[in-house]
């Protein structure tokens, strides 16, 4: 039994694949979470919610990188429910346009600002203009969060999204991403090159400037977007090249990746990555805990249960858990959490019942 760890010290443990005194739990509550919470909870912050939770917290702030841009102009105006982003560029002009979601209280793409062959070509020019440099009042706020937060959890912050998978969710869409890159692979692929230079970048400043332990790739990796093969082209070497760059610098590259896996796991586990985080088991993912740890005996997985199952009274959430951790041949490398965000309906009395069985849980 190892002596009682703070949150902080339990979380680095974890991703080191090192012995705690507990396992770390985790419950991802988003913006939406508290606005559908009523009686006793209603008018909570997520901060109050996860005091009284019991959570090892898991905070996100400022990244520490600025745009300086020359002949390119990214502007960004929200009215309306939508969110318009215009990108002026010498090869025309782009826009994209997300639309609020109340339910998930996020904005969600609503029209792709690439949808023909030439738009590519404008796009190639967003991201070949622009230079990424070290904005220090970003640096001085990311070092107040973690004096904040303190020995009570991690602070993490994101580096970006690998170039294959932004094109798909952001750029150009899923149906008509597939079917440019096919049809205009050169220029789809010249446009991933000035991409990849942009995030090599930025985890470089990431990496060697901020205070934080963790920076994460937010993938959303899934084999109903991509094939395997699609990810060993594209996805696989990116992540290498930023993964060296952070664990160059002594720092944990975090893989979100909140999709169907399984057939990924092999390659996954190449990768000078620490964890895979939003790690989501059957029916709303494809891989259990113990399908990582055979695949990524290395990895640490943050997850490791699905959306569904926390709709589920707190008894069956603890048997379903406990069932799965023991599976596996230990337990070390494991953040319990509810692998995507929490569902608004999962009452916090449910959660902290979990909470509470997970740090009393006997791990091995």
């Amino acid at each position: 039994m190892q002596d009682r760890m703070t949150s902080r010290e339990r979380w680095l443990a974890t991703l080191d694949g090192q012995p705690v005194d507990r396992l770390a739990f985790w419950p991802k509550l988003d913006a939406a979470y508290p606005l559908h919470q009523r009686g006793r909870f209603a008018g909570w912050t997520n901060q109050e919610l996860h005091a009284w939770i019991g959570s090892d917290v898991h905070a996100g702030g400022p990244n520490g990188v600025r745009e300086v841009r020359d002949r390119t102009r990214v502007t960004t105006a929200q009215a309306d429910g939508l969110r318009r982003t215009i990108y002026e560029t010498p090869a025309g002009n782009l826009t994209y346009v997300e639309r609020y979601d109340r339910a998930s209280a996020s904005y969600h793409p609503y029209e792709f600002p690439v949808k023909t062959a030439g738009d590519i070509e404008a796009m190639t020019w967003v991201h070949a203009d622009v230079r990424y440099v070290l904005d220090e009042a970003q640096v001085e706020r990311a070092e107040a969060l973690m004096q904040e937060t303190g020995e009570g959890g991690i602070v993490t912050t994101s580096l970006g999204i690998s170039p294959l998978m932004d094109w798909l969710q952001h750029i150009a869409g899923v149906e008509n991403g597939h079917l440019l890159l096919v049809d205009e692979r050169e220029a789809v692929e010249t446009l991933f090159q000035q991409m990849h230079a942009g995030l090599c970048r930025r985890a470089e400043i990431i990496a060697g400037y901020t205070p934080y332990p963790l920076v994460y790739s937010v993938e959303n990796t899934s084999t109903t977007l991509i094939s395997p093969a699609m990810f060993r082209r594209y996805c696989l070497p990116h992540l290498r090249a930023y993964g060296e760059i952070i664990r160059g610098a002594g720092k944990h590259h975090v893989l979100h990746m909140c999709g169907k896996l399984k057939e990924l796991l092999p390659d996954i586990g190449t990768l000078p990555a620490s964890a895979i985080e939003a790690f989501t088991s059957p029916p709303v993912g494809s891989t259990t805990l113990l399908d990582g740890r055979t695949a990524c005996p290395n990895l640490c997985f943050i997850g490791g249960t699905n959306a569904t199952l926390w709709l589920e009274p707190a008894e069956t959430i603890i048997e379903t858990i406990a069932s799965d951790l023991a599976a596996l041949p230990h337990q070390r490398g494991i953040v319990v959490t509810s692998a995507g965000v929490m569902p608004p309906f999962c009452q916090p009395e449910t959660i902290k019942a979990v909470a509470d069985w997970i740090k009393e849980y006997p791990v091995a």
